[in-house]
């Protein structure tokens, strides 16, 4: 496999700076795609515990790493589980995690996994190919209504009514089973405007679905953070406004100490407060790098660090 398929790490020098990892501390890398963070990692003397549920990204990771022996550990699996990996290795404390959530193009550019708008393939759109639920269940089965909620939600597309209008008349001829039929569709509704492809949000919005993707990240954030030795930190790297919005409430609810109300007589401890925000603002990728790295001007990099 050539890992030139998958992107390459945004921000990973400033990150790995961050994380400070060192000779005897463990990283949870929970997003390894191609291993570009881990990389860095391991040759900074951490080990590395590696999450990814893409069995390509865990194949192509063990092949690249087979060298390093116990210092990493790999698994296939949702970093929404990494609280389950830790048990079954006995590990209860880790210094430090990362969460790259951007999506791979080794990912994006594969017909077969049904992700592409370019290149046939059935519409399917899981990361684990273990999960049930793919891109053509939601497309044939889902109301007229909850295809506009998804589109405008997570698509934060503006003519979602419209195409989920459309979706429905045209499955009851004929369902949706593959990715171009589905985008030739959205085109001829909206059209096409620039070099975006006018189906990319509708995408977005079945891939963040199938894969349950705010969930997860909810789920992961709590469960890495909880696992945090004190003065580890845990960092974040998002690509969508949603995703930010849900990091940046996450570190903001466990970085205040007290918390007030009108209707309470006074300020309360918060039972959260777990985290000191090392970056207030998101940070965004240099003008180098997002000169040399076309996924880097979409990224938002956000850390906290564990104080007990």
């Amino acid at each position: 496999m050539e890992d030139s398929t998958y992107h390459r790490p945004v921000l990973a020098t400033e990150v790995i700076e961050l994380l400070a990892p060192r000779p005897g501390s463990l990283i949870v890398d929970a997003t390894c795609g191609g291993g570009g963070h881990t990389e860095t990692i391991l040759a900074a003397g951490a080990d590395v515990l590696a999450l990814d549920q893409d069995p390509d990204a865990i194949e192509e990771a063990t092949n690249k790493f087979a060298g390093f022996g116990g210092r990493i550990t790999l698994r296939q699996t949702n970093f929404r589980y990494a609280d389950k990996v830790l048990d079954e290795l006995g590990i209860a404390t880790i210094g430090g995690a990362l969460l790259d959530l951007g999506v791979s193009s080794r990912q994006l550019e594969n017909a077969e996994r049904g992700f592409s708008m370019m290149r046939n393939g059935p519409l399917d759109m899981r990361m684990d190919p273990r999960s049930a639920l793919t891109a053509a269940d939601i497309v044939n089965n889902y109301s007229a209504e909850e295809l506009t909620r998804l589109f405008r939600d997570l698509g934060e597309e503006p003519a979602g009514r419209r195409i989920a209008s459309l979706i429905v008349k045209a499955r009851k001829s004929a369902p949706f089973r593959e990715t171009l039929p589905l985008a030739r569709a959205i085109e001829k509704i909206i059209g096409r405007h620039g070099r975006r492809h006018p189906a990319t949000q509708v995408f977005q919005a079945l891939r963040m679905t199938v894969n349950d993707e705010l969930g997860a990240l909810a789920d992961g954030l709590r469960i890495l953070t909880d696992r945090l030795e004190p003065g580890a930190r845990i960092a974040v790297i998002t690509f969508h406004s949603l995703e930010d919005r849900m990091v940046k409430n996450f570190f903001r609810d466990h970085s205040r100490e007290w918390i007030d109300r009108p209707e309470w007589p006074q300020p309360r401890r918060n039972r959260d407060y777990d985290l000191n925000l090392i970056t207030s603002k998101p940070v965004a990728p240099g003008e180098e790098e997002q000169r040399v790295n076309p996924r880097s001007p979409y990224a938002k990099r956000r850390e906290g660090a564990k104080i007990r």
